[in-house]
């Protein structure tokens, strides 16, 4: 796997709150860009709930990628129990 080069940190809105595009989340959750793109075909990461940076590039709040990273290690850890 290639590193990483993107900078781990997110832009913050006028309320205080940090978004990430796809490499930053990568970068902040020391996972690679793949993962967050499962996260997203997945539904653990919700389009609908993202917004657009002045790129185009969709971007999540530092919340909603804690909480797909927390869904997908929890269905990760039933999967395993279920075997």
């Amino acid at each position: 796997m290639p590193p990483n080069d993107t900078p781990a940190h997110g832009r913050e809105d006028a309320a205080g709150e940090l978004w990430f595009t796809i490499a930053e989340a990568a970068a902040f959750t020391g996972r690679d860009r793949q993962t967050i793109y499962s996260w997203e075909r997945r539904g653990h990461l919700n389009r609908d709930a993202a917004r657009t940076d002045e790129q185009g590039r969709r971007i999540y709040t530092q919340a909603q990628i804690a909480r797909a990273e927390r869904t997908a290690r929890h269905n990760g850890i039933a999967s395993r129990r279920a075997a």
